[in-house]
């Protein structure tokens, strides 16, 4: 297809006659068929709900193909109207457009989609086993559309997933404005997702799949590397803990968008890694990718295995093709010496794909999910028992476990497993609790991401030198409590090229604090204006930051003052980044840990080297980060107390309510 083509088919949105059917592509990896939740009355309400998109002439044709999707996938994912185009980001100025900010929104919607980047690109979900971009195809035609057509007085405004239309507003407003599954708080239960998901109305749109600023699992590889270097750090202080982090084994599970991270950072850390996961297909493109090293599918090969890579100290990642829990017991049987231990199985989502039950096949688990749902609920709680016991044994003999955030805690407690100590405490912590809180959060360091639009890799370079300059200069006289993180940082982005970290667009991550991301993002932003790097750059962050997330299992599982179920922080952080220069803002009911748990507040913004693009930095960017700090100063947090007070010292105009340490003697007194 050429490019006019390629334009013209962006242009036409849904088409008045009826599309040839697609063939559905069994080479890619779909997303599991979703349990029958639905009434009878209720599917006649998800067609009509369906119907609505397209022309009355077509009703006829449609009806009976979109109840047969509803019976056969629990969805209408439309297919038919999935594009004939190759999925993949283009440089900016292929896209149609009267506005250069929608041009960028339609190359990033397009790189999530990418079969490279998407897990179930089909069925459009990006990551996580349900965190979706859009809930049909109807969805992502009319998106595209209006974005090829709006200026930059227009608003477009998504419902989840739905684009409502273009608004008049003016040029400094967002761009487009995007909700996802922000549903009355008592309709917050798995079963409500479900229902609403196949009605039509809603969907879970994770952090940064549903706003469109998902960059692969490179997006969360760099959070992992900084997690398992200092889960590593923590042993080796241990009295008689090693003095070395090469040989130390770190075991976890899980390849997809988000967990296929997890042996690229054991690689850049210097560890052996042993990855579980049960689907061949995602374990293969990983591997395929250059994202894992070795492929295991069978245990009585990979134990020699392991125990010969960490006698030689040899930094190496395998994935164990099979069920994690096989794996876990396995090693605690064998009696292997077992340093780190996590989990990232999808367990927000835990019935409908996120986990598979042990001594049950793929297959018969996805037919399980979908026709017997409470005995593959039996299942998966039986095996979280069995997976938690291996656990405990392992740790009694010196392994660091640490939840990494996906609800393995929280899920493990609600199937009846021994993971909750007699004060009604988890046996195990939070990796924000011990690791990520204190020591990057609460300073204002979080996933700071940018994406080049001109899909250039020179200009990927360009910007990776430009930020490690920035970074070293701002080292030079940081303050001593975080030399640490700068240091790691610093590493991190001068190895970023030679990591082949790249998967889809020309985007970098990159932890800074509010100083860092401001003065890169200038940095980059005069680049831009003096032509050293091309075209427009879009700033970003992921929502698992400083700000833009209240979870009380994870982003603010570290505040202690009874606030980490209060979601102020997330909903303030969209409507501060929404006036102060962001070019698309996103809150999210749902995300890593589930629907109902957590809510998610996240931005683009696009610079293009202009005095605009500046102030937009300065302003939004501040905001963003300094909302998060101040809000984790008032519940007393060391970390931010001290952050917040040298921000207010550098910046004037800038007042926060500083909360006043009470004597614990007093408090036991009264």
């Amino acid at each position: 297809m050429t490019k006019e083509q390629f334009q013209e088919e962006i242009r036409l949105g849904i088409p008045d006659t009826l599309p040839e059917a697609m063939p559905y592509d069994k080479d890619i990896n779909h997303a599991p068929k979703r349990k029958d939740i639905l009434t009878p009355e209720e599917k006649r309400l998800a067609l009509r709900n369906a119907l609505r998109y397209f022309p009355k002439h077509l009703h006829e044709q449609l009806a009976p193909e979109f109840i047969e999707e509803l019976h056969e996938y629990g969805r209408i994912y439309m297919y038919r109207y999935r594009p004939r185009y190759e999925m993949h980001a283009r440089p900016i100025s292929d896209y149609p457009h009267k506005s250069e900010q929608a041009a960028a929104i339609m190359l990033m919607i397009q790189n999530n989609l990418d079969p490279a980047v998407a897990q179930h690109p089909h069925e459009l979900i990006i990551y996580g086993g349900n965190g979706a971009i859009f809930q049909n195809w109807a969805q992502y035609r009319l998106a595209m559309k209006y974005l090829s057509e709006m200026t930059d007085e227009q608003t477009l405004v998504m419902y989840s997933g739905h684009p409502m239309g273009l608004f008049p507003s003016h040029k400094n407003a967002p761009r487009v404005v995007v909700t996802n599954g922000m549903v009355i708080p008592n309709y917050s239960k798995p079963d409500d997702w479900e229902r609403m998901n196949a009605l039509g109305v809603s969907q879970y749109g994770q952090m940064t799949a549903g706003s469109y600023m998902y960059i692969g699992p490179q997006g969360i590889v760099h959070g992992t590397t900084i997690t398992v270097l200092n889960a590593a750090r923590k042993q080796m202080k241990k009295e008689g803990g090693p003095n070395d982090i090469h040989g130390m084994l770190f075991v976890s599970s899980g390849l997809g968008g988000m967990s296929g991270a997890q042996p690229k950072a054991g690689n850049i850390a210097g560890v052996v890694s042993v990855v579980a996961e049960i689907n061949p297909l995602a374990a293969e493109k990983r591997h395929d990718q250059g994202w894992v090293d070795e492929l295991h599918y069978n245990l009585d090969e990979l134990i020699p295995a392991i125990r010969k890579a960490v006698a030689d100290k040899r930094t190496v990642s395998m994935a164990y093709v099979g069920n994690v829990v096989d794996l876990w017991e396995r090693l605690a049987d064998e009696n292997i010496h077992v340093d780190l231990g996590s989990d990232q199985t999808s367990l927000h989502n835990p019935w409908a794909g996120g986990y598979y039950p042990v001594g049950v096949s793929l297959e018969e688990s996805k037919r399980l999910m979908a026709d017997e749902p409470e005995k593959f609920r039996e299942l998966v709680q039986a095996s979280l028992r069995r997976q938690v016991a291996a656990i405990n044994r392992l740790t009694e003999k010196g392994m660091y476990f640490f939840d990494y955030g996906n609800a393995f805690l929280l899920q493990s407690k609600r199937a009846g497993a021994d993971i909750v100590l007699a004060d009604g405490k988890f046996r195990y912590p939070s990796y924000v609790q011990d690791i990520m809180g204190p020591m990057f959060f609460d300073y204002g360091f979080g996933p700071f991401r940018w994406v080049c639009t001109s899909c250039d890799p020179k200009d990927l370079e360009v910007t990776d030198r430009i930020a490690a300059e920035v970074m070293e200069e701002i080292k030079a006289t940081a303050p001593e409590d975080i030399q640490g993180q700068m240091a790691d940082n610093i590493h991190w982005i001068r190895e970023a090229g030679r990591n082949h970290l790249v998967v889809g667009s020309q985007a970098r991550i990159l932890y800074a604090d509010c100083e860092g991301r401001t003065k890169i993002a200038l940095a980059f932003n005069e680049a831009i204006k003096r032509g050293e790097i091309s075209k427009p750059v879009v700033l970003g962050r992921d929502h698992h930051d400083v700000s833009g997330t209240d979870s009380p299992f994870r982003e603010t599982s570290n505040i202690y003052d009874g606030s980490q179920f209060c979601a102020d922080m997330a909903v303030q952080n969209v409507i501060g980044d929404s006036f102060r220069g962001a070019t698309w803002v996103s809150i999210h009911n749902g995300g890593g840990v589930g629907w109902g748990e957590v809510i998610n507040g996240g931005f683009g913004m696009v610079i293009n080297g202009d005095d605009d693009s500046a102030r937009h930095i300065r302003e939004m960017l501040f905001w963003d980060v300094n909302n998060g700090i101040a809000r984790r100063s008032w519940a007393r947090n060391d970390g931010s107390m001290s952050s917040i007070e040298r921000e207010m010292l550098r910046t004037p105009g800038f007042k926060v309510t500083m909360p006043n340490i009470v004597d614990d003697e007093l408090i036991n007194k009264f």
